[in-house]
């Protein structure tokens, strides 16, 4: 591991104009390239104190042996010299978006003399017009086909066209009417040639023009009594129209833009692409991309405009790209589309309309690609036990842990403060061992108190189950494997995971025993304080088997009782990842409880503390009286009228509403609106289902975590 300060250019050395810069290791091989428009500001960052740097920074510049830069005349050609020295370099710590090759295209080879339509994949040919890309080859052969109807242009193969060539007879396709068979001169090259611009121009978006030719030669056929042309041109008509539906109008017509979403967490990010042509959705791609370094929305956009048109001129850059952000500066990045496309391209975010509504479809799909990818990385049993036996190696733990719990807090500035318990075993949630506490201990927002509380109670618990049944006494081991009568193993889990016999984790009536089994590691949503407050817990019972660590959301390091500094895993630790994912869904866990838990306050009433009164005597008590507050001042006599309503009944009900104070007006949380007390049964009462507060505070979007 290089120190910065043994390669740290010397003052003056670097020049204060743009230019592009390449970070190289001891073997001399380029680990990262960066542009800057003040080569000697940008520099200068990676070279202060190594405490202040991004863990994902210190890493790259304690890998590298030396740095080296190139002078440039604009920051139009720093992007453009980056992209190049990207391409190759492949530098490990840089920005790179998985390989997108394997999209399938509908090609059209311009560049021989039979043009052919085909599915394509890989690099882009001189000379062939791309369509798409497509999600599916299928979907280019379902087009395709409709398409030869009206477009009978060559399909077949090199080998194909020459042995028709040879024989005169041309294959199936040229038979039934698909292909115009230029293999057997049926129609000259030059004929043939025109056919297949008309396809292109077709897929290009210009529909109107051959759909009006269409309909004038259906409609000339059928004056001129010639029905069976006339059907042949319908037909022709509305496989044209078919092969259109395909891609539904989303944008006014002649609009083409390709819009960008980036779903983003803190190792990863997926980008989604949606290709407009005409209008119409042409085409979808993405790429997920490991996040090496600290990097912002808008310069992930940047290195996906690159990779996404570093290659691409003319039509195949749009007059408008959407973005979810803007890079930062955008002016460079505007005018190197602008010279790619040799027109001008208008590069935005958009704000309202259609554009918008269509982002946020694409946003949607970049969300499902990333969770898609997150998904089939933590199913992986292989990654699994690699991921397991990291955090092993980094805690110092003695064995992999196979059990491991994640503890949340959640509130709303300091309101109905609640905590989650989630639970991983072997790598994946258990989710019948989650638990949620609420925080009882005291009132307000202490997350260090409440993080105490919780794993106190928590392991309480557990140490009280392991008195009761004599679990486990000091010494004492689980012992082997053992077959019950009915072939079940009770000493281990299938999975290596030693577990107690069922008959100790297991209540009377069969029902698992809450918090029977401890886990091998616990982990802390947050920091230090939240670290030492839970091993203070664990250590007042005495309880000293149990590994703690804490994963800070911010910057993603792992922190251990005592230590003055944090344990930072490698970005491409499959650890970190599993930490990370159990932390998120701590997290969630704990935040669904605490806005359920605030929505049922919001819909509290008076009657909900008269006991045995369920919601049907409720529902019939408004539905008679029409409102609260009505119901407040009715008599006992009055009470006892609504069916079901006895006298003791009654008189609780009137016992309990005094004792009320009344609240406020009802609140509709859905809109906002106050209601009078003369609105709708249930309306005041919060009544099930129905989104009201009598009294209660204000739901307040606030610091809700």
């Amino acid at each position: 591991m290089a120190d910065p300060s043994s390669y740290r250019p010397r003052p003056g050395e670097i020049p204060d104009s743009p230019g592009v810069y390449r970070f190289r290791d001891e073997h001399r091989r380029v680990i990262y390239v960066g542009k800057a428009k003040s080569l000697r500001q940008r520099l200068a960052n990676y070279f202060q104190d190594l405490a202040g740097l991004h863990p994902r920074t210190r890493s790259m510049v304690t890998t590298a042996a030396s740095v080296e830069w190139t002078v440039v005349s604009t920051e139009v050609e720093a992007l453009q010299l980056e992209y190049s020295w990207i391409k190759e370099y492949d530098p490990r710590f840089n920005v790179k978006y998985r390989d997108d090759k394997s999209y399938p295209y509908l090609a059209v080879t311009m560049n021989e003399e039979y043009p052919r339509v085909q599915v394509m994949r890989g690099h882009r040919k001189k000379g062939v017009r791309y369509f798409g890309p497509y999600a599916h080859a299928w979907a280019i052969r379902d087009t395709v086909d409709l398409m030869l109807r009206v477009f009978p242009v060559r399909t077949c193969s090199a080998g194909v066209f020459k042995n028709a060539a040879r024989t005169g007879r041309p294959c199936l396709l040229g038979y039934i009417g698909k292909c115009s068979a230029p293999c057997v001169e049926r129609i000259s090259a030059e004929d043939h040639r025109e056919l297949a611009e008309e396809f292109c121009d077709f897929m290009a978006g210009r529909t109107g023009t051959y759909l009006r030719r269409l309909e004038r030669q259906m409609a000339q056929a059928a004056g001129d009594m010639e029905y069976e042309r006339a059907a042949r041109l319908r037909d022709d008509i509305g496989a044209l129209k078919k092969a259109m539906e395909k891609n539904a109008v989303v944008l006014a017509d002649a609009t083409d833009a390709d819009l960008i979403a980036v779903a983003e967490d803190e190792l990863e990010a997926a980008v989604q692409i949606f290709h407009v042509r005409g209008g119409r959705v042409r085409g979808q791609r993405g790429w997920v991309t490991d996040k090496v370094e600290e990097i912002t929305t808008g310069a992930l956009v940047e290195h996906a405009l690159q990779q996404l048109y570093g290659e691409e001129t003319g039509d195949a850059v749009p007059r408008e790209v959407l973005v979810p952000a803007l890079p930062d500066p955008v002016e460079p990045v505007q005018e190197w589309l602008t010279g790619r496309r040799g027109a001008n391209v208008s590069l935005r975010v958009p704000q309202r309309g259609d554009k918008k509504a269509l982002m946020e479809t694409v946003q949607r799909n970049a969300q499902q690609a990333l969770v898609l990818h997150k998904t089939k990385r933590a199913s992986d049993l292989t990654t699994r036990s690699r991921a397991l036996e990291e955090i092993s190696d980094a805690l110092g733990l003695d064995s992999a842990p196979l059990r491991i719990e994640c503890y949340d807090i959640s509130h709303l500035q300091g309101d109905d403060v609640v905590a989650s318990m989630v639970v991983f075993e072997d790598g994946l949630a258990r989710k019948s061992e989650y638990r949620r506490f609420q925080i009882k201990g005291f009132a307000g927002q202490d997350d260090v108190r409440s993080m105490h509380e919780v794993i106190t109670r928590r392991f309480r618990r557990y140490l009280a189950e392991k008195e009761r049944t004599g679990e486990w006494a000091d010494g004492e081991e689980p012992g082997p494997a053992e077959a019950g009568p009915d072939g079940t193993v009770t000493g281990t889990d299938g999975a290596g995971l030693a577990e107690p016999p069922a008959s100790t984790l297991t209540e009377d009536d069969g029902r698992p025993k809450r918090f029977a089994y401890p886990p091998q590691l616990v982990v802390v949503d947050g920091g230090a304080p939240q670290v030492a407050a839970a091993q203070r817990a664990l250590d007042e019972l005495g309880i000293d088997d149990i590994a703690v660590c804490g994963l800070a959301k911010r910057l993603e390091e792992v922190w251990l009782p005592g230590d003055d500094d944090p344990v930072v895993l490698p970005r491409t630790s499959e650890g970190l990842y599993l930490l990370q994912r159990i932390r998120d869904e701590a997290h969630r866990f704990a935040i669904t409880y605490q806005r359920a838990k605030r929505a049922k306050r919001f819909r509290s009433s008076p009657l909900d503390d008269v006991p045995g009164l369920g919601d049907t005597r409720k529902q019939a008590l408004i539905k008679h009286f029409g409102s609260l507050k009505r119901l407040r001042s009715a008599t006992i006599e009055q009470i006892c009228d609504v069916p079901g309503i006895g006298r003791k009944t009654a008189e609780v009900i009137v016992a309990a509403l005094a004792q009320a104070v009344p609240g406020g007006p009802a609140v509709n949380t859905a809109t906002g609106e106050i209601m009078d007390d003369t609105e709708e049964p249930g309306q005041q009462t919060g009544s099930p289902g129905e989104p009201v507060s009598t009294g209660a505070p204000d739901e307040r979007r606030g610091q809700e975590r």
